[in-house]
């Protein structure tokens, strides 16, 4: 997959190589209620480079206690212009972006491995297995525990 990408890439741009990329991240057939959301694609298809360079620090400290207030620290603006700017380069606002990318970790750890909940919990920075439990049904119409069991059969 990654060769075919990076020919679609040479032969037609990085724009159209990032769109594919993002289309092959889906089911075929998503449960209900499964957005199609990659925050490594997202943070890719960022124009701005000040809010790129943002979400990859989300994104590479996605563990963490990170509030939007630490994402406007971190990109040196205002708490209100940090947002307006976020949300017109990004497409979601920074409260979103950060809550599917712990989403997006939380399921690769899922599918991956057979670490406990709490441990995925903690590793995708949500503070409590119970609001993991809630944001994963806000976002794939899920828990965790079913997510799990569609990709690992326990």
């Amino acid at each position: 997959m990654d060769l075919a990408l990076a020919f679609v890439e040479a032969d037609f741009g990085h724009d159209l190589a990032l769109q594919v990329a993002q289309d092959l991240v889906i089911f075929l057939k998503r449960p209900g209620g499964q957005s199609q959301f990659s925050a490594n694609l997202t943070s890719q298809m960022t124009q701005a480079s000040g809010m790129r360079a943002v979400q990859e620090w989300v994104l590479n400290n996605i563990d963490q206690k990170i509030s939007v207030s630490l994402m406007a620290n971190h990109a040196s603006m205002s708490l209100r212009n940090f947002t307006r700017t976020f949300h017109k380069e990004v497409g979601v606002c920074p409260s979103e972006f950060l809550e599917k990318a712990r989403v997006d970790k939380a399921r690769r750890l899922l599918s991956e491995s057979g670490l406990p909940m709490k441990s995925v919990a903690f590793k995708c920075g949500f503070a409590t297995t119970d609001q993991m439990r809630n944001i994963f049904k806000k976002h794939l119409s899920v828990t965790p525990k079913q997510y799990q069991e569609r990709f690992l059969g326990t």
